[in-house]
């Protein structure tokens, strides 16, 4: 399988498509997801070309697994979680859907239920959640 440079994360990345974004570094990209299964759901992705884990270089991995503990950190300080729940999905038979290397932070808190997947949230909240994170990430 190969990168194709037209997905959807790729078009984030040039501008091409808008998104509510969170944190950027020189390697990292970090938006809100606009489907999410629980307020706060962001996704973390490398800034470079890389299908998902099988292909995404050492520098990569490390580059996206430290902005999503960074992440983690600061959705739990935004919305008061108890915890976190990262995911990584990789090929379409392992529940990959978009083919650029992203990994899901949802803040978590007891008892809660992941909403289904699927549902568009609405864009004046997803700018509070961003706003909200941008604001914890001050304080991590």
């Amino acid at each position: 399988m190969t990168y194709d440079p037209e997905n959807i994360f790729a078009k984030i990345l040039r501008g091409d498509l808008p998104c509510h974004k969170v944190y950027e570094d020189e390697a990292t990209f970090v938006f809100m997801d606009i489907m999410p299964r629980a307020d706060g759901h962001c996704l973390v992705i490398p800034k470079t070309p890389c299908r998902n884990l099988l292909d995404a270089s050492a520098d990569q991995l490390a580059a996206v697994i430290a902005t999503t503990q960074k992440m983690a950190q600061a959705v739990m300080a935004a919305f008061g979680a108890g915890g976190v729940t990262v995911q990584q999905f990789n090929e379409a038979v392992g529940g990959q859907e978009v083919f650029h290397l992203h990994f899901h932070v949802l803040p978590r808190h007891e008892g809660d239920r992941l909403r289904p997947p699927g549902q568009m949230a609405d864009q004046a909240v997803l700018a509070e959640q961003a706003e909200k994170i941008r604001a914890a990430l001050a304080a991590v």
